[in-house]
């Protein structure tokens, strides 16, 4: 029974993240310069998908285009990368059995930021007007995860410690490159930059269809397979004396992770903290199990990136604050604060 209750317990907090979510997406659309109430965005998103109760058009032109061409599709973004990120952090905490891993533990990151920079410096894809960053940056975020791949592995093996180990090791040398190309094109300096903070600036249509198909890749297999990750935790041998098939698991679930993280700096450069911190608010919340931990880790990703995005296109309005700033100056204290809780449980 008490197994039982635990579970409807946990169902219905994933539930409400999910409402919560929802609300703060519809209000983070309305908010901004020119504020739109919460039932006019959802008759306006109601109208432009041709609901049969959409309303009839009584709103302002302006606002039309405010809410479907500007904001809903930068929150929907914002909130698409939240959860990927979120999503990503979890399963590399859980596969390395690491609270301080991240999206970016393997250096993808890098390899897609290495991509984005010289397309910026270099004026590569020229003619691919705004696909031309992103299609760079997810190109070197997936070449760069098959190269950590084939230094990490061993007889056919996928040892945790040298993927970390290659990892740190190829995102130190990718660093230093993107530093050098800074360094040699100063006159983009701020554009780049800019970039490498993160943000939603150039949000659109074009770059949700974009992103959405590896998003949702990663994500489905992820969540498939949310048991055998649950399963990992207890450990290699044990997750094999329980019929697992560890190695072409931990490569899945690894590749999904490096998918979504690829496709999040692809769309909205380096955005951390969230793929750190949100695994650990929402572990405090639902507890360990994986199978309520990853559809709460998305959804609570998705919820705190639309907060910082709303956060940075406001804070200092007209200017616009990176969102990576945002993230950093909230992660970060909480993040040390649950350290020294931690530290002071002697855990």
């Amino acid at each position: 029974m008490d197994l039982e209750r635990r579970w409807r317990a946990r169902r219905r907090a994933v539930g409400l993240m999910a409402v919560v979510t929802l609300v703060v997406m519809v209000l983070a659309v309305g908010l901004g310069p020119v504020s739109i109430p919460p039932g006019q965005v959802l008759g306006i998103i109601a109208y432009r998908l041709a609901f049969p109760f959409a309303p009839t058009p009584h709103w302002p032109a302006g606002h039309e285009v405010i809410v479907w061409v500007i904001r809903l599709p930068r929150v929907l973004l914002a909130a698409m990368v939240g959860a990927a990120l979120a999503l990503a952090g979890t399963t590399f905490q859980g596969v390395f059995k690491n609270p301080m891993a991240d999206p970016f533990v393997i250096g993808v990151s890098s390899g897609g930021a290495l991509g984005a920079v010289l397309s910026m410096v270099l004026g590569l894809g020229r003619g691919w007007g705004q696909y031309a960053v992103p299609a760079y940056a997810f190109a070197g975020a997936l070449l760069t995860l098959g190269a950590v791949y084939l230094l990490a592995r061993l007889d056919g093996k996928l040892p945790v410690i040298t993927l970390l180990l290659a990892g740190v090791a190829v995102s130190t040398i990718l660093s230093a490159l993107i530093s050098l190309l800074i360094f040699m094109a100063r006159q983009r300096m701020e554009q780049v930059v800019f970039w490498l903070m993160g943000g939603f600036v150039a949000a659109r249509w074009s770059s949700l269809g974009l992103a959405l198909p590896y998003l949702l890749l990663g994500s489905a297999v992820l969540m498939r397979r949310r048991r055998e990750l649950h399963l990992l935790i207890l450990g290699e041998e044990a997750a094999a004396h329980l019929g697992l098939d560890v190695e072409p698991t931990k490569r899945e679930l690894l590749a999904a992770a490096s998918l979504l993280t690829a496709a999040a700096v692809a769309v909205a450069g380096l955005i951390g903290f969230v793929g750190l911190v949100i695994p650990h608010i929402v572990r405090m919340l639902l507890g360990a199990d994986q199978r309520w931990l990853l559809p709460g880790a998305g959804l609570a990703g998705a919820c705190g990136l639309v907060l910082a995005d709303l956060v940075a296109r406001t804070a200092m309005a007209p200017a616009e604050l990176p969102v990576g700033v945002i993230t950093a100056l909230t992660g970060g204290p909480f993040f040390l604060a649950l350290l020294v809780r931690r530290k002071s449980s002697g855990r």
